[in-house]
């Protein structure tokens, strides 16, 4: 079958179809379909004004976040209803009215709540007919417009969980629950903020919106294409180069776009061809791009508005959330890259010519120009931002913002100097590459709103709201102004020309943006029906007594089976309700099981394992949805490209298990400039081995030994503690008159970890350890005890439980009144673990040399 050209991506029914299921697939002609363009630009503005101070300031159209909950459901299930028809049968005439009545009575159950909520107030727990009558209709209509924008899969497990909630009494005896009636599910799922309109929906209504926008409006302004181009440019002279570029062009494509399908489908048209012309299968081809897009979900700052999520989920800052999840993502590209140039190898592949060869000293130059650049810019937005504070007070933001104007306004008169980057539709030959430099600097300035961002979140510590609010408002003055600027600073003429394309991109950024949004508003909506359901039956706590049983308690079999349920899971569902659905079912049984073991995991690591995990459905076979998409364009079987997909992503499966026992790999522990080198250069090498021994290939063909040494290798920088707690004890036991002096000494944030035993309720004898994490500042021991929910008396060799705090972390950890604690674990005093590293540093040394004389003696002689 021969490939298609990348002058002309294949835009066959199928992937028009895989598109259009993102974001609808009826057209918008017509005065409904004007009326909807209204809507999508109206939703956009909303959502602006919502976000911004003007509202307070005026004191008028200010919404609280429920009200602004109702307004933005309201807004999503009306457009779901016009944009996504039932069928394909059904796509127009009196179909498209019928569906326009549905869209209107399923917002009506959303406002329904704005309108009433003072009045709904009065009577929680006890609704009228109406107020179930309003929440049922809700209900099935948020079940049909997630059946049309998301398709079954999570139709069917929001209807499970219902069946669930209303069956409680007939479920077998481990899941069993007393049941709910009607009035208290749908009270519960609708009226209240439990269910529907819980927490997932306010990120959607705060902090997704404005970031999915921002994204948006980019792609509109041309950095998506620049983004490709720059790829190319960069990469594609090198082995495999194409490939290599596709990989970073779809990670940076996805860490800002909301769904791994998307991705596929967008830069993939352009990406795959290429990278089958250069002789890439089409099965590896589709499979590089889905590796790629599905990781752009697990990098920040977006991760497909699991990001935001997190904040609320796991109770820390947004900074924080990207801190932790930065290297694993990081060193999961890296892989990448590496297993691409690995592929190239085999399949003897060259790089693309350079129409212009640098010389060493301008390639040195240009990595030593770029890197120097971007530091000072760091350093200048840091410290510059500062210092204008200090020094000028209330006139530093004026300041700062004619600074950043000015700055822009040069970045384009740059830009303006270098032709334009051809359009994405337009092929990159294959017998040469363009210019590094007129690349890099055509697009400069579509930095500048990320930047801003930065600035917001990292210097200003402003909440994610308010710093997408600011980035987005200098996006739109970008987008308004840089083609009339360009073409000004060219010389050109008729200028009204360039203002009014400039609308017209703004507008479609804002039509692009609220279009987009309606999936995520509505999957974030109907994974609160799981949500609800959890809380409204206790059923996190089976998931963990059948996680328990069905392991038998043992720590790695219960990681094991959490990871394949959530992979389970996540089949089929849009990552967002896919994160909300695998971190309140399967999160808690980590945290619980791994507490009886000994384990302590910090939340956060907790929450990334099983997002990791669920978001693996999205290439794994028999669902795999972005592995279908990329099939489609590939022309390959998308069984073979979401299995080759998965292949490439054990590197990224292999990821949360090391980062659960080694929490330095989310940057946690780490007290030194020399402890974060050490571990971000023993994470990316332990990676490439360990992709190196997973495709049976480093300087030449690997021995099966070779490839398992490779594996002790990579396990054994990924995880020095391993070996060294079979050297030396990591905890020390101290006795429990020293509780006072441990419980003073610790952090906050660190774990207290006690031996304690004791009677249940059910009368069976327990002797266990449990860790605590102290949650306030320094002080008093016995002060910070009680904060834990403790109330103890001293015998002679044991501390005894007084009284237990309702719902306290002493309660959540099984400690009953009448219990002792008997002892104290405590972090041993032992030589650093990095001490692993020269045994495994050799080993690597030793495979190495007996590699390359391998490759040595197959050179053909001089």
């Amino acid at each position: 079958m021969s490939d298609a050209s990348p002058t002309t991506p294949p835009q066959n029914d199928e992937i028009d179809k895989l598109l259009k299921s993102e974001t609808g697939s009826r057209s918008l002609d017509g005065p409904l379909g004007k009326l909807v363009i209204g809507l999508l630009v109206t939703w956009s503005l909303f959502q602006l004004w919502y976000a911004s101070p003007i509202p307070f300031m005026l004191n008028i159209g200010v919404f609280n976040e429920d009200q602004a909950k109702f307004i933005h459901l309201s807004f999503a299930v009306f457009l779901t209803f016009c944009l996504f028809p039932a069928s394909s049968r059904m796509n127009r005439g009196p179909w498209q009215a019928m569906d326009f009545i549905i869209g209107l009575i399923a917002a009506s159950c959303s406002l329904y709540l704005l309108f009433n909520r003072t009045e709904l107030s009065l009577r929680i727990g006890a609704p009228d007919t109406t107020d179930i009558i309003f929440a049922v209709v809700g209900m099935i209509t948020l079940l049909e417009a997630a059946r049309r924008a998301l398709g079954p899969p999570l139709v069917i497990v929001a209807i499970v969980f219902l069946i669930y909630t209303f069956g409680g009494p007939h479920m077998p005896d481990a899941i069993a629950h007393k049941g709910a009636s009607l009035n208290k599910t749908m009270s519960h799922q609708w009226i209240t903020t439990e269910g529907v309109f819980g927490v997932a929906l306010g990120v959607s209504t705060t902090f997704v919106f404005l970031f999915v926008l921002l994204g948006a409006l980019l792609d509109k302004a041309g950095a998506g294409n620049y983004l490709i181009k720059v790829s190319f440019s960069l990469l594609g002279h090198l082995r495999g180069g194409p490939a290599k570029a596709a990989v970073v062009a779809s990670g940076l494509s996805g860490i800002i776009s909301g769904s791994s399908i998307a991705n596929v489908v967008t830069t993939g048209t352009f990406t795959i061809p290429l990278m089958k012309r250069v002789g890439f299968p089409g099965s590896k081809a589709g499979a590089v791009e889905v590796a790629a897009s599905t990781n752009g979900q697990l990098t920040p700052p977006i991760m497909g508005a699991a990001a935001f999520l997190m904040v609320e989920y796991v109770g820390i800052s947004y900074i924080e959330v990207v801190k932790h999840a930065i290297l694993p993502s990081l060193i999961s590209y890296i892989a990448l890259i590496y297993i691409v140039h690995l592929e190239a190898i085999k399949l003897g592949m060259k790089g693309i010519t350079r129409t212009h060869v640098p010389t060493m000293a301008q390639r040195m130059l240009s990595w030593f120009t770029t890197s120097t650049i971007t530091l000072l810019l760091a350093a200048v937005v840091y410290y510059g931002s500062n210092l204008l504070e200090a020094y000028l007070g209330g006139f530093a933001y004026p300041a700062m913002l004619i600074i950043s104007i000015a700055g822009y306004i040069y970045l384009v008169k740059v830009a303006a100097s270098y032709p334009e980057l051809a359009s994405d539709d337009q092929s990159i030959e294959l017998d040469h590459l363009p210019e590094v430099r007129p690349t890099v600097m055509s697009g400069l300035y579509f930095g500048l709103p990320i930047v801003v961002l930065l600035w917001a979140l990292a210097v200003k510590r402003y909440s994610p709201q308010q710093s997408a609010f600011f980035s987005v408002i200098f996006l739109i003055g970008v987008v308004l102004t840089h083609k009339p600027l360009k073409a000004w600073f060219r010389g050109e003429q008729s200028l009204g020309h360039f203002f009014k394309e400039s609308w017209n991109d703004f507008v479609d950024g804002l039509i692009d943006g609220a279009r987009n949004m309606v999936g995520i508003g509505i999957a974030t909506a109907a994974a609160g029906i799981v949500v609800g359901t959890v809380t409204l039956t206790g059923l996190g706590q089976m998931m963990t007594e059948f996680v328990e049983f069905i392991s038998g308690g043992n720590l790695i079999l219960i990681l094991i089976f959490t990871a394949i349920i959530c992979i389970i899971l996540g089949m089929g569902l849009p990552t967002t309700a896919n994160y909300i659905v695998v971190s309140t079912l399967m999160a808690p049984v980590i945290v619980s099981l791994g507490a009886e073991n000994g384990l302590i995991v910090p939340l956060i690591a907790v929450h990334l394992f099983v997002f990791y995990f669920g978001i693996l459905a999205d290439d794994t076979p028999p669902v795999g949805l972005a592995a279908f998409a990329a099939a489609a364009i590939a022309k390959s079987d998308p069984i073979k490209t979401g299995v080759q997909g998965f292949t490439y992503d054990i590197r990224t499966a292999i990821l949360p298990f090391m980062f659960i026992f080694n929490t330095q790999l989310l940057l946690i522990g780490i007290d030194s400039i020399f402890d974060l080198l050490i571990t971000v250069v023993s994470a990316i090498a332990a990676i490439l081995i360990f992709s190196a021994a997973t495709q049976g290939y480093w300087l030449v063909k690997s021995k099966l030994w070779e490839s398992l040494a490779l594996l002790l290798i990579a396990f054994s920088l990924f995880r020095p503690d391993f070996w060294w707690d079979q050297v030396y004890a990591p905890t020390t036991n101290l006795p429990a008159n020293q509780l006072i002096v441990q419980a003073e000494g610790l952090k906050k944030g660190e774990y207290l970890q006690l031996n304690v035993e004791g009677v249940t309720i059910e009368g069976d004898e327990v002797a266990k350890t449990v860790s605590l994490q102290l949650e306030s500042e320094d002080g008093n021991g016995m002060a910070r005890l009680q904060e834990m929910g403790f109330m103890l008396s001293e015998g002679e060799n044991s501390w005894t439980v007084d009284l237990v705090t309702f719902d306290s972390p002493a309660e959540r950890a099984g400690i009953d009144f009448g219990w002792q604690i008997t002892g104290i674990k405590a972090e041993a005093d032992r030589p650093p673990q990095e001490l692993v590293f020269i045994p495994t540093i050799t080993l690597l040394v030793f495979i190495g040399w007996l590699q390359r004389r391998r490759r040595d003696d197959a050179l053909p002689a001089n």
